[in-house]
């Protein structure tokens, strides 16, 4: 597979590569499966969500609010 990027991201991914002591292929390879691995986390997590919403599994306004005053000190 061969991808083509503007030469302003080129520039950039070879000098992150060459910072990093990677190849330039090397640092794309780790970028495109961490991404693929969030997607895929984030997908199955917003499908948990809306199962959770379809059984009539709710949290009101008021207790997210109370959860993120107590998380953030609030």
């Amino acid at each position: 597979m061969e991808i083509s990027f503007a030469p302003e991201l080129e520039a950039k991914l070879t000098r992150i590569a060459s910072q990093t002591g990677k190849g330039p292929d090397e640092v794309v390879r780790e970028l495109v499966a961490s991404y693929l691995d969030h997607d895929e986390w984030f997908r199955q997590e917003v499908g948990k969500g809306l199962a959770s919403l379809d059984q009539g599994k709710t949290v009101s306004h008021e207790d997210v609010r109370r959860q993120m005053d107590r998380i953030l000190g609030s």
